[in-house]
């Protein structure tokens, strides 16, 4: 199969491309986000890489040629390296991803990668004699390390890193001050957080929470472009983290903790029979 056949995409204007992966059929699908700019290109997570994304970027025509003799930069940005948003950066040469979490993507960790596909969810798959077992990120050295408050230039837009731990310890959010556009990741999107995995923390997610309030309070953000799932507004994302915080306390945290040791045993039973 092709990278044309693989990828779909939908223009959203003002040089925002929203990607996806047509025949992974799963709630883990995530969202790929295609920014360009007027000095450079930047993709927000890059799927499961099971074809490559740059090359469908071109073929598809996605990409404004060249100025200068050499290619337009195209930089990958994770926004953490669970395997859904990580396992494509493999095929991009500029990388990026929050310093926290620079080391598992560097030794292809799929622990914390809570690397988990399963055969049904693939409706086609990618090659012959493709198996979903074998599936792994594989290791990639980021050219880029992150931190809380970096800016990534396109030269005409400007992306803020804004480090906001709790789903995994390096998640972050991109906010395009100017646009009021916040791609989140999966710090937030519309439906149930998930903060029981190997590396969240309940109490970093409430703050990372509140800190999203607060954007919504300052009139800083109108659009969220999530890792999963639709778009949504101010008001939605104002909602979905009240409630967050709402919910997370004595018993909430009990019953994460025994979730996170069950998802671990799990994860390390799968990655132990892949590697085997």
């Amino acid at each position: 199969m092709s990278a044309l056949e693989w990828f779909a995409h939908k223009p959203l204007g003002d040089g925002i491309f929203w990607i996806q992966e047509r025949f992974y059929e799963s709630g883990n699908r995530a969202n790929i986000w295609l920014v360009r700019g007027s000095q450079r290109d930047v993709v927000i997570d890059a799927g499961l890489g099971l074809r490559s994304l740059p090359d469908y970027l071109r073929d598809a025509g996605l990409l404004p040629p060249a100025e200068g003799p050499g290619p337009r930069p195209l930089l990958a940005v994770a926004t953490h390296v669970h395997f859904d948003h990580s396992g494509g950066l493999q095929h991009f040469e500029e990388v990026a991803v929050h310093s926290a979490e620079a080391a598992a993507l560097l030794r292809g960790d799929n622990y914390e990668a809570v690397t988990w596909l399963w055969e049904r969810e693939v409706a086609r798959p990618p090659r012959p004699g493709w198996r979903a077992r074998q599936f792994r990120v594989p290791p990639v050295r980021p050219t880029r390390l992150l931190q809380e408050g970096d800016v990534i230039s396109l030269g005409d837009r400007q992306l803020t890193v804004m480090h906001m731990p709790g789903h995994s310890r390096g998640s972050i959010c991109l906010h395009d001050k100017d646009r009021k556009i916040l791609f989140s990741g999966d710090v937030v999107y519309d439906g149930s957080m998930i903060d029981w995995l190997p590396y969240s923390k309940v109490s970093d997610y409430v703050a990372s929470c509140q800190r999203l309030m607060e954007l919504v309070d300052r009139g800083l953000v109108e659009k969220v472009l999530p890792g999963h799932f639709n778009i949504f507004g101010a008001e939605r994302l104002y909602r979905l983290a009240s409630n967050y915080i709402a919910q997370a306390g004595v018993c909430h945290k009990v019953s994460t903790c025994a979730m996170r040791s069950l998802a671990s045993i799990a994860l390390r039973i799968t990655n132990s029979r892949v590697t085997s």
